[in-house]
């Protein structure tokens, strides 16, 4: 490329737009609303995605996030922290797996968006 990129944004869809809204915040992600349909989410200087009120089962099943951190045990406490699991249905997260790469959780939000939470070595 020969231009410079400022940031890289996925959209995702939401089965229950306010709940999903209110899912990311209580996950730490800033939301900036963009309308009463779209909301953009982030987490640090052009790391974000848009979220969307619009929802079609098999884009949503099939679509994966991957999330950069410094420090996944860190990551994974904080989540931990906010009780996610007891506040929205569906919601899932797996253990800290060692891979040959680095370290990674998942995590399905209340859609069932699939997110990679890694830390590489």
């Amino acid at each position: 490329m020969k231009y410079r990129s400022n940031s890289i944004r996925t959209f995702i869809g939401a089965k229950d737009f306010k709940e999903s809204r209110e899912f990311y915040i209580d996950m730490g992600f800033e939301e900036i609303a963009i309308g009463p349909k779209m909301s953009y989410f982030k987490v640090d200087e052009g790391l974000g995605f848009y979220l969307q009120d619009y929802y079609v089962k098999d884009w949503v099943d099939n679509l994966m996030i991957f999330l950069e951190v410094e420090n996944l045990e860190d990551c994974k406490n904080d989540i931990d922290q906010e009780e996610l699991l007891n506040k929205y249905k569906g919601v899932r997260f797996s253990e800290i797996k060692n891979e040959d790469w680095g370290r990674e959780f998942f995590m399905h939000d209340p859609s069932g968006v699939l997110w990679h939470f890694g830390e590489f070595n």
